[in-house]
């Protein structure tokens, strides 16, 4: 895949995360945008071939979110499905790999994971001009506020229990034991980010230099914690790509696996919870906010519930994992900034991204100093 292509198609259109004003402007569902469509008869055709019980007549409708992979609800007299497809027109190589959403949901689901049951994958782009698959529409609740606030405020740390206990499962998986060895690269996750991003940023001249993600580029790879651990990572994981019980806090199902890979479980934990450090206006967080009077856990807390789950003394070196996750995400949005700056980028969201982009780099930095000083 080329480097940040998808990280930053799904940013720019404001799927990698929302803030609260978005929230309401991405949920839900309305008619199929222009340019979207496809041949819905052709589709039902594939659906009675390929999806049991499934029964005709089929009404289409698109999702509001932003996603880079086009998302839309199929209802039928029998119930209502999701198809993923890739967009059209020119890609780039392995970007888009809808196959992989399919591929790692189906070997999750049958391990009891919660994620939605996947009925087919078509690779035909006859059938409705570009790969897609077709899996379960799950009933239930998205939040898009990391607070919690629309549940009372004596629940609220049951929910974030649960985004943790889920988090910590998949994390226990052995990708080879469930037929995802060859999901992604083992080993010396963080030494290729690293190279990867501190590659990107460097070769993008037209979004131009930051003294301190130069430092940033200096520190990490010589920072970089002792051992070494592989697992399925979500590489996304919020509390807006869950889906919760319509009543109960409990995960029915976990969406968008884009970025899903063979990494670090820590540097997927320490992204997610990243939540409480994040401005809540640049992607949904905690960061104005006091968790305890909210009730909710405090950082250290939610920490230690992880360490919990998956049998660990602690997380030494986490400031290392933060300033990480942030230096990730300054580049990625370093990467919107050229792109804006040759006009490839056209967006609503591109300017917030743009703008947002110092503003990463100074907490990448906050949380580099805490961890040289420790």
């Amino acid at each position: 895949m080329v480097a940040g292509q998808e990280d930053q198609a799904r940013l720019e259109e404001g799927a990698g995360g929302v803030s609260g004003t978005d929230a309401e402007s991405n949920a839900g569902v309305m008619p199929v945008r222009e340019g979207y469509g496809f041949d819905t008869a052709a589709l039902e055709g594939w659906m009675a071939a390929h999806v049991d019980g499934f029964t005709g007549p089929m009404e289409v409708f698109q999702f509001r979110g932003g996603q880079s992979n086009p998302t839309f609800k199929l209802v039928t007299p029998g119930g209502d499905y999701v198809l993923r497809r890739k967009p059209s027109g020119q890609l780039a190589k392995g970007a888009h790999a809808i196959d992989r959403e399919a591929r790692v949901m189906t070997a999750l689901g049958a391990q009891g994971f919660p994620v939605a049951k996947v009925h087919g994958l078509c690779t035909d782009e006859a059938v409705i001009g570009s790969w897609f698959y077709v899996m379960d529409m799950v009933e239930g609740r998205i939040f898009w506020d990391a607070a919690f606030r629309e549940v009372p405020q004596d629940q609220r740390a049951a929910y974030l229990s649960e985004m943790n206990r889920v988090m910590a499962a998949l994390h226990g998986y052995d990708p080879e034991a469930i037929g995802l060895g060859d999901f992604g690269r083992s080993g010396n996750y963080f030494e290729r980010q690293i190279a990867r991003w501190s590659k990107s940023y460097l070769a993008d001249e037209d979004a131009g230099r930051h003294p301190d993600m130069d430092r940033l580029i200096d520190w990490l790879p010589g920072a970089v914690p002792p051992g070494d651990e592989s697992a399925i990572v979500h590489g996304d994981y919020r509390c807006d790509n869950l889906i919760f019980h319509p009543t109960e806090p409990r995960v029915v199902a976990v969406l968008d696996w884009e970025l899903s890979t063979i990494g670090h479980p820590l540097a997927d934990f320490t992204y997610h919870a990243l939540m409480y450090r994040m401005p809540p206006d640049i992607v949904a967080g905690l960061g104005d906010v006091d968790p305890a009077a909210l009730g909710l856990p405090t950082e250290a807390e939610y920490v230690a519930e992880y360490c919990r789950h998956t049998g660990r003394d602690g997380i030494p070196n986490y400031d290392f994992y933060i300033a990480f996750n942030f230096f990730r995400l300054a580049a990625i949005f370093h990467g919107i900034k050229g792109r804006a700056a040759r006009g490839q980028a056209a967006s609503a969201h591109v300017e917030a991204r743009v703008a947002a982009y110092p503003r990463l780099v100074a907490l990448a930095v906050e949380a580099m100093e805490a961890c040289r000083s420790a």
